[in-house]
């Protein structure tokens, strides 16, 4: 047997550990040989790679980023895109490709599968909104490292008697937020399963003040939105994908919560800072399982599956069922616990 592997989509902590144990596992239980492709897609298609051993692999656990580079460059982009993917395949004489991906790679992957390309998936985000898996990689550092952040600016919004609006990433999904605030203790979080209304927020804010809580965290989900016609929203530029390039929500809603309550208010967009960096000790693990089960899955020739956690178990999840679909928030977790504490 022999496997490609490429990292594609934005960078996320444990990718190293999914290559790492990709390899290993194809290389000591299969005798089996592992391509490395570079920059995901563009790998392929122009015949940049390198073999991965074991030796080769050593010493990736801990670290953030990938080895092998990453870019949102996808065959369908060409004309000949799935040709040159084919005859790249053909000539390295490949059984298969295993992407680590997010939801744009992972439909892809989907539709290569369908052009006769063998494919297998593996969940890869920090935003948690891979459909048919409970948790994706990178979620649990991303959390970790928004939840440090809430905890310090506690002390500096407590010493100056300050609201501070937190902005976090997650596209148009709140896991990020829901969770971080809720691990951080914000007096609210704002997700965009949920349009807000500023009022809600400022009436938060002013009730704590009333009871000698002058401190306050607010939490922001950078693809919330206002309720319709309630807050004049900033416009968002697209790049090349198609993709919206968010970010403001968070200065919008600290200025219109000074601005409305009177209250001193700062801004900290925490951005790229949660998606670099040494990945959690449940993300290594996470990682690894995934890595070891995409080869497993390869073996057993189930090309068009991806991997998912169910629960405890990691299992296999048809990428039909995934592409083109995003998991949102938890809305029991935002309604039934999370608002208690919004007061």
């Amino acid at each position: 047997m022999r496997l490609g592997v490429l990292t594609s989509g934005g960078d996320c902590p444990g990718l190293n550990a999914v290559i790492r144990a990709v390899v290993r596992r194809a290389e000591r239980a299969f005798g089996a040989e592992v391509i490395g492709f570079a920059d995901a897609w563009r790998g392929v298609l122009e015949g940049d790679y390198e073999t991965l051993t074991v030796e080769r692999c050593r010493g990736l656990l801990p670290r953030g980023g990938t080895i092998l580079g990453t870019s949102r460059i996808q065959p369908y982009q060409f004309d000949d895109g799935v040709q040159r993917v084919r005859k790249t395949m053909f000539r390295l004489g490949l059984d298969g490709i295993i992407v680590i991906g997010g939801n744009g790679s992972l439909g892809a992957a989907r539709d290569l599968c369908v052009d006769g390309v063998p494919c297998i998936g593996v969940p890869k985000t920090i935003d948690n909104d891979v459909a048919g898996t409970d948790e994706t990689f990178g979620f649990d550092t991303a959390v970790g490292v928004a939840t440090d952040a809430i905890d310090r600016l506690h002390t500096t919004a407590e010493a100056h008697e300050r609201a501070m609006v937190v902005e976090v990433m997650g596209r148009d999904v709140g896991h990020i937020a829901l969770h971080a605030g809720l691990a951080g203790g914000a007096a609210t979080i704002l997700i965009p399963e949920v349009p807000f209304h500023i009022d809600d927020v400022v009436a938060v804010i002013e009730r704590r003040r009333k009871l000698g809580r002058y401190a306050s965290i607010v939490v922001v989900a950078e693809g919330s939105m206002p309720a319709e016609g309630t807050l004049d929203m900033p416009s968002y530029e697209t790049d090349e994908f198609g993709h919206r390039r968010l970010g403001g929500i968070g200065g919008v809603v600290a200025q219109e919560l000074e601005r409305r309550s009177g209250m001193e208010c700062r801004l900290t967009t925490l951005g790229y800072v949660v998606r670099g960096g040494t990945p959690s000790s449940r993300d290594r693990v996470l990682a690894t399982r995934f890595g070891v089960a995409a080869v497993d899955l390869a073996a057993e020739g189930r090309w068009g599956s991806m991997v998912g956690l169910a629960g405890t178990s990691v299992v296999p999840v048809p990428l039909d069922e995934v592409a083109g679909r995003i998991k949102t928030c938890d809305l029991d977790l935002y309604h039934e616990v999370a608002e208690v504490f919004f007061s």
